[in-house]
């Protein structure tokens, strides 16, 4: 016996048909045929007698390997998965199973979305269909023996989608006897030549992770936006190191609670990631466990969330002991709820996206030492803002005002301090560029000393995980005399950023501080959508950190505020 038989949907099998499955391990198919007579009626003979889909798993050499009781969605082989397959190349195995016609209420014939979702999850050489006669005991008989299967049809993946968006070729019902004569060898190196041909372009190379954006349009968001957030999503993407290679939405009042999307969408995702060639599927929204979990079943891949994301981007950018331990607290409590039922080893496969951050130390440790590792960060947390405390006293104490720079990620506050400070900041044209605050001090036109502080940018759907466990880094921007909100001019969406900023500030509490808008990136905007914005807008500064434009009027300004606000805080000289 070469495999194995899965009994998981055992209802109530009597000894004789579970010995006629174990039976079944024995057979063999020829190297160069898909199907025997032989084996197709004793299938359809097992699956009448049970009342149950029977599907066989065989492989190249024409070994079956194993025998479930189900459709081709129940089989768990592990060295079937379709990650395992090298670019160009199919699985090596194939799943003929069986389907009492009697029983589809909708007369259909043909394998179903679901099988066929299956042959493309899992790259299956071939997946072939036999149709049980619901009448096979008085069909026509063949010698003594009864004739049990009806038809048989067989279904390959194809490497381009034909005519009707399909990624797979169905051919029309046959008899068993007829299905003998196809040349499986000859099938199967035309169809791995053809792939080799196509799809290189589509496999990741090696380290590589392609990933797919998924997103929901649910009631008060319109299509226009949910691309905007797609894009937006893609930079993130981008950020943390992967390709995107496509983006799916889907019009939902709310997203389900199963799976995040509707059934069919999960399907066609299936398809996608098969299709694409991707390894990683990004959903803009933030999923339950349940959702991630069952979302991974089905596609085949990795799945993360929005959150996910970002925690992965700061355990990037994070360089400081400060920074790293923000980032860990944040993942470790991402992570504590999602622990049951990621197995023994709580670890996904494989590396990159949503494995960095804490270390593989996080995934061998229990839900109490993890209680126990959060609590201690916790404490670390405190003893920071008593530090920042310490260090805001000296700054009263000696009259350092402090100014804070907040805005959204990338609108250019890393080049401002630098421009300001003349210090030299790390700059990037990347989200998150900047996750550590840096402090530097300048002089006002009228030589009085000031402290600017870089702050960590903000972003549309920040998670209030983020907001909690960076709650000692974003202390700057509540307790600084005033704020320097730096806004990108040339962005398209800039009012949307503008009003995210706006809503962050509005959770921590200081909104109300006395605020200079800075409209940055003057070089790259029109002067009339500067002057439109500019009417919007409190106190604004129209301002090109990277050419140094405007930056006196800023200082001026800057000054100005802190006049009004701390007027004992000032000195004459720096």
């Amino acid at each position: 016996m070469h495999g194995k038989l899965d009994l998981t949907n055992n209802k109530g099998l009597k000894k004789s048909e579970i010995k006629k499955l174990t039976r079944l391990l024995q057979e063999r198919v020829p190297e160069d045929r898909v199907l025997t007579l032989d084996l197709a009626e004793s299938l359809a003979e097992v699956s009448f007698e049970t009342g149950s889909a029977i599907s066989a798993v065989v492989n190249r050499r024409g070994h079956v390997v194993n025998i479930t009781v189900g459709r081709p969605g129940d089989v768990n082989v592990p060295e079937m998965k379709g990650a395992r397959v090298g670019p160009g190349r199919l699985s090596g195995h194939r799943i003929i199973y069986t389907h009492l016609s009697g029983k589809n209420p909708n007369g259909k014939v043909g394998p179903s979305k679901e099988d066929l979702q299956c042959l493309a999850r899992n790259r299956l050489d071939v997946l072939v269909l036999i149709e049980v006669d619901p009448d096979g005991k008085f069909s026509r008989s063949r010698g003594e023996q009864t004739q049990f299967a009806d038809a048989v049809y067989l279904a390959h993946l194809i490497p381009n989608r034909d005519p009707d968006g399909k990624i797979w070729k169905l051919s029309e019902p046959m008899t068993a006897r007829k299905s003998q004569e196809e040349d499986f060898a000859k099938l199967i190196q035309s169809l791995e030549g053809e792939f080799r041909r196509v799809m290189p372009k589509f496999q990741p190379a090696a380290g590589e992770e392609r990933a797919l954006l998924v997103a929901l349009i649910t009631d008060g968001f319109d299509a226009w936006q949910m691309e905007d957030d797609l894009d937006e999503l893609a930079q993130l993407a981008k950020t943390a190191g992967a390709t995107v290679c496509g983006r799916m939405t889907q019009a939902r009042l709310a997203p389900d609670p199963r799976v995040f999307l509707g059934s069919g969408k999960v399907q066609e995702l299936g398809l996608m990631v098969q299709e694409y060639g991707a390894n990683l599927v990004v959903v803009d929204h933030e999923l339950t466990p349940n959702q991630q979990r069952n979302l991974e079943e089905l596609v085949g891949v990795k799945v993360i969330d929005r959150t996910e994301l970002i925690l992965d981007i700061f355990a990037q950018r994070a360089q400081t002991r400060e920074g790293k331990l923000q980032v860990e607290l944040a993942q470790l409590q991402y992570l504590y709820p999602r622990l049951i039922g990621k197995g023994p080893t709580l670890s996904r496969l494989g590396g990159g996206i949503a494995t960095r951050g804490p270390g593989e130390t996080k995934l061998e440790i229990d839900r109490r030492r993890i209680r126990d590792r959060i609590n201690l960060l916790e404490r670390e947390t405190i003893r920071i803002r008593s530090n920042r405390d310490t260090q805001r006293r000296k700054r009263i104490f000696e009259n350092m005002p402090v100014i804070a720079l907040t805005g959204y990620t990338n609108s250019g506050k890393s080049t401002l301090l630098n421009a300001l400070t003349k210090s030299d900041s790390q700059v990037e044209d990347k989200l998150f560029a900047t996750l550590d605050p840096a402090t530097r001090r300048t002089v006002l036109p009228d030589n009085s000393p000031v402290l600017i502080t870089d702050t960590v940018g903000f972003i549309k759907k920040l998670p209030l995980s983020l907001v909690a466990a960076f709650g000692a880094t974003l202390e700057e921007v509540t307790v600084a005399d005033a704020l320097i909100h730096v806004v990108d001019a040339s962005h398209p969406n800039v009012m949307e950023h503008i009003t995210a900023v706006h809503d962050i500030l509005a959770e921590l509490k200081a909104i109300d501080k006395p605020m200079i808008t800075v409209l940055n990136k003057a070089d790259k905007t029109r002067h009339e959508d500067l002057m439109w914005l500019a009417s919007q807008l409190p106190n604004p500064i129209i301002v090109s950190a990277r050419e140094r434009q405007g930056l006196g009027r800023l200082m001026e300004s800057v000054q100005a505020v802190i006049q009004e606000v701390c007027p004992s805080r000032q000195r004459s000289t720096a």
